[in-house]
Parts: C-alpha cells; sequence; structure tokens
C-alpha cells in the first residue's frame, strides 16, 4: 500500500436540520415529569422541525451526567419508540450536550451513519448539587447531511 492510498476522504458537511426543547422546570416542583416524558416531547418536536420520520434516524447520542448507566436506552426506546439503532451513552461533565452533539457530527462526517440525533438531559434539585440528582430539564436536537 502507498501513502497516496492513504490519505484521507473528504469530509462530510452536517447540518443541524431540526431541533426541539421542553420547558425548563424549577427544581422541586410537585408534577415534574421524568426524563422519558421529556425526551419523547422534544424529540417529536426535533422530529417534525426536521420534517423527517423516526426511520430515518440511524444512531443516538444521548448526554447526561447524573442518571443510570443505559438512561439513554430508556429515553429513546421507551419514549420514542425508536429501537434497532446503536445508542451511545455520552457523559462529559459540563459539557455533556456539546460532547453528544460533536459525536452525532463526526459519525455523519466520517459517513458512518446519515442521520443522527442529539439528545440530552439533567435533572437537579434544590439547593447546592448532592451525590444524587433529578431530572428539570430536555433537550433535542436531529442532526443529518444534505
Amino acid at each position: 500500500m502507498t501513502l497516496t492510498s492513504l490519505r484521507p476522504r473528504p469530509l462530510r458537511r452536517v447540518f443541524v436540520v431540526g431541533v426541539g426543547m421542553t420547558k425548563f422546570v424549577k427544581p422541586g416542583v410537585e408534577n415534574s415529569r421524568d426524563y422519558p416524558d421529556l425526551a419523547k416531547e422534544a424529540g417529536q418536536k426535533a422530529l417534525a422541525d426536521a420534517q423527517i420520520p423516526y426511520s430515518a434516524v440511524e444512531q443516538a447520542c444521548i448526554g447526561y451526567v447524573y442518571g443510570d448507566s443505559t438512561s439513554g436506552q430508556r429515553a429513546i426506546y421507551h419514549s420514542l419508540g425508536l429501537t434497532g439503532i446503536p445508542i451511545i451513552n455520552v457523559n462529559n461533565n459540563c459539557s455533556t450536550g456539546s460532547t453528544a452533539l460533536f459525536m452525532a457530527r463526526q459519525l455523519i462526517q466520517g459517513g458512518v451513519a446519515d442521520c443522527v440525533l442529539a439528545l440530552g438531559f439533567e435533572k437537579m434539585e434544590k439547593g447546592s448539587l448532592p451525590a444524587t440528582v433529578g431530572l428539570i430539564y430536555c433537550y433535542f436536537g436531529v442532526v443529518m447531511t444534505l
């Protein structure tokens, strides 16, 4: 193999084509919804904004810090009904959301997927951060190439 055959291929352009977001809820409010319900609302809004069906989504990058190890799967499989796609759980502290979006971009840019969802959520409690926290908001974005 020659060095010329190892040249990197040009990267594909990536666009955010749909976004959806739920209302921010103050920590400790009674009747607050759990993250799967918020993921469903935000995800449906993002897909509607992008004007694409669930079936167009090939992978998902889910960002959260305080949650179970499979919170991403619960948010996608059980809330949005997307099954049969890889889900990458992302935990990168204060940059978790941007890291999930960055990973979704890399999947498309590198030609691994054409349409990827990036989702992020977190749950907080009143006061300073304890060892465990709960959900207050959810945001969702759809990323795909054109």
